[in-house]
């Protein structure tokens, strides 16, 4: 007796030490959490969710019965009559173990699984058995069986960063999990055990077993008939929703963007974002090529950019690996684009007077002490505005960029959408001034539509958790930056690079065109052009600055190019660039007064205003 007494003092007094030492229940309680971000395709498919993902909560009275069912049958089928202890399955899995000479059944009720989810760690310790019992005690004092299944089943980890139900089904299923048959809610509820063993996305058959057990633990709980429980497996060829490859560049761009537009709090939010995950790939393996074959050419780094006419974000690759490096080439490296620049001067030259058919002398130039030279050394005589663009004369540019001005050449940049600092020199003209390949795209957008200004942008619209709009995109951008009859004349000379000047690696079965751009030394090589439907842009270099061997615009680039547009239209039929039309040319651009590219910028305070 005296042994009992002593004993259930020292029990009494470790409860007491680890009743002492029990985490704060008020904190524990506390949904605290940062929102999660789900990134969509434009097709609504998954593309990425950042952070965990927790859903809302859900009642019991909002989820199938089956939901409840199948929980109850697979974790604690007295759970309605215990006082946090399950006595009986406690002894029933005890005997099971000493049977079979170590743990092979648990057990714990789903009170004591709150407890541990909630206030706990995992550990598998004295201690912590000793605080779940304690907390589970206290959790049936403090909340009724309905309030603890709730907090359990909307709290609970499901696997792939999903917590609670809510989540669960709109991870695995794109469903709400008020909507879930019978079959899905087995499947979570198999979860339960081992959210990653039973993942039904990383191992859909093994979970396709668990799911089939937990069925059968509804027929024996009495939940299900054996002829319900036929019907609900015949359903059982759902295939989860999967995530697929993970546009990493393009969703940590879209992320750095989000708070510009919504404010969003505590609050899930679901971002539709304008990438077609199609295109994605044909961009991926076209720069993966193209790497391959730089390998000997030491080029190390690469980028690609895909944007609608209308500049919607359709494709991007930032880099060679997103592992190795998370610096985006595509939007954030600024490099020198060379003669990629030159569709802006003679852009500029067309709206001082020009026409693509006016000769200039190929020959010899020095401006004040400079003298630009043609990459191939060489000098051609008397030749059309338009050849030169397409050969890439480089005298013929400056003397173009001499004759619009230096001040009409960057107010012809600004208005194309190109925020970066531009040089007055005259090597401006050659496209010695940095700039990223998202700005040069999208001003050659303008191009490809006919002469409307382009917004590069790949958010479409903004939900919270509940589906509420938070943010729809509106408007198609600055409107009009140059005449219609100027965007067809550049269209026109820039078909020409791809159908025999430097652009030839580029040629499409289709109307398209482009223009080759190569910095000094080899250190910067680009090819950005378009069809009627895409455009896109390329280039390739090394992070370092380090010259490429001999590797020019017109040589890898232009085939990536080619590689990429010729498989993003292998289903879609040739369209013709568009014709001008009468109204839509603009202020000056006729070489009647010289414009200061206030449109666009007008255009960009009145968008914010």
């Amino acid at each position: 007796m005296a042994l009992v007494v002593w004993a259930g003092i020292a029990v009494l007094g470790l409860l007491a030490f680890y009743a002492y030492d029990l985490p704060d229940i008020d904190d524990a309680l506390a949904a605290t959490r940062r929102p999660t971000v789900t990134l969509l395709a434009a097709d609504g498919s998954h593309l990425l969710t950042v952070g965990e993902i927790h859903g809302l909560a859900v009642g019991l009275d909002q989820v199938p019965p089956a939901m409840v069912q199948a929980v109850l049958a697979t974790e604690d089928r007295r759970f309605y009559d215990h006082f946090g202890l399950d006595v009986v399955g406690l002894g029933r899995a005890t005997w099971a173990n000493v049977k079979a000479g170590g743990i092979v059944q648990g057990g714990s009720t789903l009170t004591q699984q709150v407890a541990k989810n909630l206030f706990l760690t995992p550990d598998r310790t004295l201690k912590r058995k000793a605080q779940e019992l304690l907390l589970a005690l206290w959790l049936e004092r403090r909340f009724n069986k309905d309030q603890i299944l709730t907090i359990y089943l909307n709290r609970v980890y499901l696997g792939s960063g999903a917590y609670g139900i809510e989540a669960a089904a709109r991870r695995y299923f794109s469903k709400s999990a008020t909507r879930l048959n019978t079959y899905q809610a087995a499947m979570l509820a198999g979860l339960l055990k081992a959210p990653s063993r039973y993942n039904p996305v990383a191992n859909p058959e093994r979970a396709k077993k668990r799911t089939a057990q937990v069925v059968a633990n509804m027929v024996a709980a009495g939940y299900l008939s054996d002829a319900e429980a036929r019907k609900v497996k015949k359903s059982g060829s759902v295939k989860p929703t999967k995530s697929g490859r993970r546009p990493r560049y393009f969703s940590d761009w879209i992320m750095s963007q989000i708070s510009s537009y919504v404010s969003p709090g505590d609050t899930d939010i679901t971002v539709t974002t304008t990438l077609d995950r199609a295109l994605q790939g044909d961009a991926e393996r076209a720069i993966a090529r193209a790497l391959k074959q730089g390998d000997k050419s030491n080029v190390s780094q690469a980028a690609l950019l895909a944007i609608s006419p209308s500049g919607a974000v359709r494709a991007m690759v930032g880099g060679a690996d997103y592992g190795l490096s998370q610096f985006n080439r595509a939007t954030q490296a600024v490099r020198q684009p060379g003669s990629a620049f030159k569709p802006i001067v003679y852009l500029a030259g067309l709206e001082a007077g020009l026409k693509p058919s006016d000769t200039f002398d190929d020959k010899p130039l020095t401006i004040d002490g400079w003298s630009p030279r043609n990459f191939s050394r060489k000098y051609s005589g008397k030749i059309s505005m338009s050849d030169a663009l397409a050969q890439s004369i480089n005298t013929v540019a400056v003397r173009v960029g001499q004759k619009a001005g230096h001040k009409r050449i960057i107010a012809v940049a600004k208005r194309l959408g190109i925020t970066a600092d531009l040089t007055t020199a005259p090597s401006l003209a050659l496209g010695s001034s940095s700039l990223t390949l998202m700005e040069l795209t999208a001003a050659y957008g303008a191009f490809a539509n006919g002469g409307n200004g382009v917004w590069a942008h790949g958010i479409e619209e903004i939900r919270d958790g509940k589906g509420a709009l938070l943010y729809r995109r509106q408007g198609s951008g600055p409107g009009r930056v140059m005449s219609g009859s100027h965007a067809a004349a550049m269209s026109k000379m820039l078909a020409g690079t791809l159908k025999g000047g430097t652009g030839k690696a580029a040629a499409l079965k289709r109307p398209a065109a482009g223009k080759t751009g190569t910095s000094q030394k080899f250190r910067d090589a680009w090819f950005v052009g378009y069809s009627a439907d895409l455009v896109t842009g390329v280039w390739m270099g090394n992070d370092n600055s380090a010259p490429m061997k001999n590797v020019t615009g017109g040589g890898l680039p232009a085939r990536a190019w080619r590689d990429f547009m010729a498989a993003a239209h292998a289903k879609t039929p040739a369209h013709a660039f568009v014709s001008p039309k009468k109204g839509d040319e603009i202020p000056g651009s006729d070489g009647s007064q010289e414009s200061d590219g206030g449109g666009f910028w007008d255009a960009v305070k009145s968008f914010f205003r």
